[in-house]
């Protein structure tokens, strides 16, 4: 029977923490195919979470203080796991019933495989169905060694689904770390992970993943420090992808200076995007950073 780790950092999750409890416990599959190894790291709750655990019967790791992000979370449990695959878990997803069975039924064609998930903002009640489409009518798509990984690197908007909760790995890949710099950021681990493999994607989603509008990805410091991290990681690629970073440092300006067109800091926001591509687009977000802003902002998705 195959062991799947789960890794699940926890911070002030009581609110939300046992509904994702229960969704993995009712797993189909569980006992029969697979058995789940649920490694749980708490950043020093100061709430029930820890109550939660204990009444659910998990054993958890705390960490020695607050560090202000999962990732040492993350690190500490990855070196735990004793699984054939792992999962990474955040403490606001819902795992749809057939996750993991979903997962491993094609986990023998690559030692990653990600699928589709449903983003539910429940600050405005709004689902978004994010699913990637296979060509063959498949109900799987297999990316070549190196194809996902250059996608992320120049920050293709297409290709496969990468985001942490959708991921199952091998454990050859235990040894890839997340970043502890910052605390939060995930662009570099999921470059490192990606770099020389094959992967596999499910078509359809198989978990929740619920944010609020006003989630991290909006608050300035952390854009900055993903802003800065990125350029630093992209350039750890150069000498071997040198076209590919390139690319990838116009489009990271160009996201950065749509962030600062949202939040309406023009002057910023023209300056990034004047490092960004030279496109139709991004000559129309310069122009109408002097006037006309509200408008776009109003009938266009700008950043995220």
């Amino acid at each position: 029977m195959k062991k799947i780790s789960i890794i699940l950092t926890t911070y002030n999750s009581g609110d939300q923490l046992q509904e994702l409890i229960d969704s993995i416990n009712s797993q189909e599959g569980k006992g029969e195919l697979f058995e789940i190894e649920l490694i749980v790291v708490d950043d020093c709750s100061n709430d029930n979470t820890k109550d939660i655990l204990l009444a659910n019967g998990i054993d958890f790791q705390v960490t020695n203080q607050n560090t202000g992000g999962p990732n040492h979370g993350r690190n500490k449990a990855l070196k735990l796991c004793t699984g054939q695959f792992i999962c990474i878990a955040d403490h606001d997803d819902i795992w749809f019933t057939n996750k993991i069975k979903k997962l491993l039924e094609v986990s023998h064609l690559a030692p990653i495989v990600t699928s589709g998930y449903i983003l539910s903002d429940y600050s405005y009640s709004s689902k978004v169905v994010r699913v990637s489409k296979s060509l063959d009518k498949k109900d799987y798509i297999e990316y070549l060694k190196n194809e996902t990984f250059l996608s992320k690197l120049t920050k293709s908007k297409v290709g496969q689904q990468t985001y942490l909760g959708s991921i199952l790995f091998s454990s050859s890949l235990k040894h890839i770390f997340f970043e502890e710099e910052y605390g939060m950021i995930d662009f570099d681990w999921v470059l490192k992970l990606f770099h020389n493999q094959r992967s596999v994607e499910i078509c359809s989603a198989l978990y929740l993943r619920k944010v609020e509008g006003n989630n991290l990805s909006l608050n300035e410091q952390y854009r900055i420090n993903d802003y800065n991290y990125s350029l630093s990681t992209i350039s750890s690629y150069k000498s071997k992808y040198p076209d590919e970073v390139k690319l990838a440092e116009k489009r990271i300006n160009g996201s950065f200076g749509r962030y600062y067109y949202l939040i309406g800091n023009m002057k910023l926001s023209r300056k990034y995007l004047l490092k960004s591509t030279i496109e139709l687009k991004t000559i129309l977000y310069i122009i109408t950073s002097y006037f006309g802003s509200k408008i776009v902002k109003k009938y266009f998705k700008i950043f995220g």
